[in-house]
């Protein structure tokens, strides 16, 4: 009698053991599952900001390239009307050589 009673006792105590660490097992696997769920949330709105801003980069990059061929653009601008300006500079001082020698023809002459 007594050893059924110590028996069943003892098993007793182990189904509650056991039931409690069923529990615990289950809260920390709910909680792992939680964090995970978190975390795949995190790292699927980082992909999504990591895609806008890979977008946002390559418009701006886009835009530096168009940037760099206007500004090739205005430089060989700039350059053609510097070498037009020092053609048109050398004309213009040729014509002033000139007007002056025809001065003097013409105060030759009077």
């Amino acid at each position: 009698m007594i050893t059924d009673w110590i028996i069943y006792t003892i098993f007793i105590f182990i189904i509650i053991y056991l039931t409690v660490m069923l529990n615990y097992y289950k809260t920390l696997y709910k909680r792992e599952l939680n964090i995970n769920q978190i975390k795949k949330t995190n790292i699927d709105e980082s992909k999504l900001m990591i895609r806008k801003y890979r977008q946002q980069l390559q418009r701006a990059i886009g835009n530096i390239d168009i940037l760099t061929e206007e500004l090739d653009k205005a430089k060989n601008n700039i350059k053609t009307l510097r070498a037009r300006h020092s053609q048109q500079k050398l004309e213009n001082d040729q014509l002033q050589q000139k007007i002056k020698e025809l001065e003097e023809k013409i105060e030759a002459l009077i």
